[in-house]
C-alpha cells in the first residue's frame, strides 16, 4: 500500500471522480459512511451517548457534517459545531444544507466567547476541522478552538488526520495547535505523520478505512514510502510444492548466546525453525551446549571454542544459506575478533542484530566488511550508536535512508510500524504488531524469522519486509489469545505457524 502526500491524495480523489465515475459529493458520502460504520460498531447506542461533531469549512468538515447526518438518521444523539468562515468548500456547503433541510441544529463558532458552548459537551468528540490538505500551522481562533477541545478531556476521534497535524513533516509545527485524538480514522491512504512515534500523542490508534478510491489511481502516484499489509505479503509468500524436501528450504546458521544469555540463542533458533528454514544450526559458546541440545532438539548445535563467549572461527561459514548473528553474544574483545574473522569469510547477505551491531558500531573498518544487502535490525539506542542523535523521527528516517543507500544495506528500525529502509531508497512501514511485543527476547525472535526467510531464498528485501510482518502478525495472534500484558517472546514463536496460515 502506498503512502502519499497531500497533493497526491488530491490527485487520487480527482482521478477516482473522473474514472469511476462518481461525483465528488458521493465520494464524500462513501467516506462518511465508512467512518459512521466504524463509529457505530465501536460505540453501540446508549441513552447517555452523544457524538459532538466539530467541523471545519473544507472537505474534512464536509465529511464531519455527513457523518453527523448519518448518525442522526441511525438514532444517535448528536451535536454539530461548525467553524465559521467566509467561504466553504462546495461539498461542505451541500452537506450543511442537507443538515438544515433535516432541521438539525448547527452551532457556529466564530469568536472566543462561542467556545463556552463546548464546555457542556459530554460523550465523544469527532474532530473534522482540518484534514490532509492543511499546509500551515494553526493560529488565531482555529488554534484556540483546538486547545479548547483538548482541554475537554473527552474521548476524541479525528477524521483522516488530527486537526493541525501536517500530512508528513511536522518538525516546524506547533505542538500546542494540534488535536490529541484517541483514534484517527484514516481515509484509505496512509499518511506518513500517522506512522511516526513522535506523533502518537496526537493520532492515538490509527484505523485505515477503505472509502472506494480507485487502486489504479493510487498506483499511478510515485512514492518511496509504503505500508505493508496482508495483501502485500500475499504477493511475496511462496507456497510449498508437493515434492519439496528440507534441502529446498535452506540451511540457516544462528550465531548467538554467551554465559547467562543462552536464552537468546534458544529463542532465535526456535524462531528460525518455526519460520520455515529446512535445516538450522546454532553456534554458541561451550556453556550453551546442553541447554541448546535440550531446548531445541530440531537444531544442530555447533560448540564454539570459547567457554563463555564466542572465540575463534571455523572455515565453513560460506556453506550456509543464511547467517544470523548477534542475540546475546555480548561485547567481549574475543567476540569482536570472532566477528571480524566471520566477516572476512562471508560474502552472502547476513542478518546482524543486538551485540553484533554494538560491536560493529565501535569500528568503522569492521562495518566496511559487512556483505552488501545484509539486514541490520537495531532498536533505537543501538542505531543511535551508528548514525548519532536525531532531532525528530523524520530526521531519523532520512538519516537511515541515506545510510542504507550509501552502504547497500537494509535497516530494520524496530518499533511501532517498524520501518524497513532499503538500498533503493524505499521505506516500508509495517502494519502488524502491538505494544505487548515490547518485551525482552522479541528482537531475538525477529532475527530468527528473517534469517529463516533469507535461507529459503527470499530476497533480502522480501525477507526483511515479510519477516517483520510475520513477526508482528504472530504477536497480534498471541495477544488476542493471551493479552498484550502477558505476552512474552516465546509466545511469538508458538504463534508463527498460525501467522503464516492466517493471511
Amino acid at each position: 500500500m502506498r503512502i502519499l502526500n497531500a497533493e497526491q491524495i488530491k490527485q487520487v480523489d480527482l482521478y477516482t471522480i473522473q474514472h469511476k465515475p462518481i461525483t465528488s459529493i458521493n465520494l464524500m458520502e462513501q467516506a462518511a459512511t465508512a467512518c459512521t460504520q466504524w463509529l457505530t460498531a465501536h460505540f453501540p447506542p446508549h441513552p447517555t451517548l452523544c457524538f459532538n461533531l466539530v467541523c471545519g469549512h473544507g472537505n474534512n468538515g464536509g465529511d464531519g457534517l455527513a457523518i453527523a447526518r448519518q448518525l442522526q438518521q441511525l438514532g444517535f444523539k448528536i451535536r454539530v459545531f461548525l467553524l465559521a468562515a467566509e467561504h466553504y468548500s462546495a461539498d461542505c456547503r451541500i452537506n450543511l444544507q442537507r443538515l438544515q433541510d433535516l432541521a438539525i441544529p448547527v452551532v457556529h463558532l466564530a469568536e472566543s466567547q462561542d467556545l463556552n458552548r463546548l464546555q457542556y459537551c459530554q460523550g465523544i468528540v469527532i474532530d473534522a476541522l482540518f484534514g490532509s490538505g492543511l499546509n500551515r500551522t494553526l493560529q488565531g481562533f482555529a488554534a484556540e478552538l483546538v486547545n479548547c477541545l483538548n482541554r475537554l478531556h473527552l474521548p476524541m476521534i479525528s477524521i483522516d488526520l488530527p486537526s493541525g497535524l501536517f500530512c508528513q513533516d511536522n518538525q516546524h509545527n506547533d505542538p500546542q495547535a494540534i488535536i490529541r485524538a484517541d483514534y484517527t480514522l484514516c481515509l484509505q491512504i496512509p499518511k506518513l505523520a500517522l506512522l511516526l512515534p513522535e506523533n502518537q500523542i496526537y493520532s492515538g490508534e490509527t484505523v485505515i478505512l477503505p472509502i472506494g478510491l480507485l487502486s489504479d489511481a493510487i498506483a499511478r502516484q510515485a512514492t518511496e514510502l509504503f505500508y505493508t499489509t496482508a495483501d502485500d505479503i500475499a504477493r511475496i509468500y511462496r507456497p510449498r510444492k508437493p515434492f519439496s524436501h528440507k534441502g529446498n528450504f535452506g540451511h540457516a546458521l544462528i550465531i548467538a548466546g554467551s554465559y547467562g544469555k543462552i536464552g537468546a540463542a534458544v529463542l532465535a533458533s526456535q524462531a528460525c525453525l518455526r519460520a520455515g528454514a529446512g535445516l538450522v544450526s546454532v553456534e554458541s559458546p561451550k556453556c550453551g551446549y546442553s541447554i541448546l541440545q535440550t531446548s531445541v532438539p530440531e537444531a544442530m548445535v555447533l560448540v564454539n571454542h570459547g567457554e563463555t563467549v564466542l572465540s575463534g572461527c571455523s572455515s565453513h561459514y560460506p556453506d550456509y544459506s543464511a547467517i544470523g548473528i548477534g542475540p546475546g553474544i555480548g561485547q567481549d574483545q574475543l567476540t569482536q575478533y570472532y566477528l571480524q574473522q566471520l566477516l572476512h569469510q562471508v560474502e552472502k547477505p547476513m542478518v546482524l542484530d543486538a551485540d553484533a551491531l554494538n560491536l560493529l558500531s565501535q569500528d568503522i573498518n569492521l562495518q566496511k566488511l559487512i556483505p552488501r544487502n545484509s539486514i541490520l535490525t537495531p532498536h533505537p539506542k543501538e542505531w543511535q550508536r551508528w548514525i548519532g542523535e536525531w532531532q525528530n523521527d523524520n530526521e531519523k528516517l532520512q538519516l537511515t535512508r541515506t545510510f542504507a543507500q550509501q552502504n547497500g544495506l537494509y535497516v530494520v528500525l524496530k518499533g511501532a510500524y517498524t520501518a524497513v529502509c532499503c538500498p533503493d531508497g524505499t521505506i516500508h512501514f509495517n502494519s502488524s504488531g502491538n505494544p505487548g511485543m515490547a518485551s525482552g527476547g522479541s528482537g531475538d525472535v525477529l532475527t530468527g524469522v528473517i534469517t529463516a526467510l533469507l535461507a529459503q531464498g527470499y530476497t533480502p528485501q522480501q525477507s526483511a519486509v515479510f519477516g517483520v510482518y510475520l513477526h508482528g502478525r504472530a504477536g497480534d495472534l498471541a495477544a488476542q489469545a493471551l493479552s498484550q500484558e502477558g505476552l512474552i517472546a516465546s509466545d511469538l514463536i508458538a504463534y508463527l505457524p498460525l501467522a503464516f496460515r492466517s493471511d
